[in-house]
């Protein structure tokens, strides 16, 4: 299987006191620095992503969401009124 070279680069500014702790953690898995910090910086951009664009919902909440798409309820007023608004206003409408 072929490695991907690595062909980008970013800096960041540490504070002395989280360098040491850095390099004390790389050396403890017995990787480099780099490879700690890109291994680190990537799963937390996963989780991060994950926790972002994921939902975990109750049994109850799935429940009334599925209903409302289901089953939505009709316009408001306001809300039939601001869609006209829009309609007259769109380029192209």
């Amino acid at each position: 299987m072929a490695v991907a070279a690595r062909t980008e680069r970013t800096e960041a500014r540490l504070l002395p006191e989280q360098k040491r702790r850095i390099e004390h953690a790389a050396s403890i898995k017995g990787i480099s620095i780099s490879d700690f910090l890109v291994q680190t910086a990537d799963e937390a951009a996963i989780r991060t992503i994950e926790q972002h664009e994921n939902w975990i919902l109750s049994n109850k909440d799935r429940d009334a969401f599925l209903a409302a798409l289901l089953n939505p309820p009709d316009p408001t007023p306001r809300l039939s009124a601001s869609f006209k608004r829009y309609r007259k206003s769109a380029p192209g409408r």
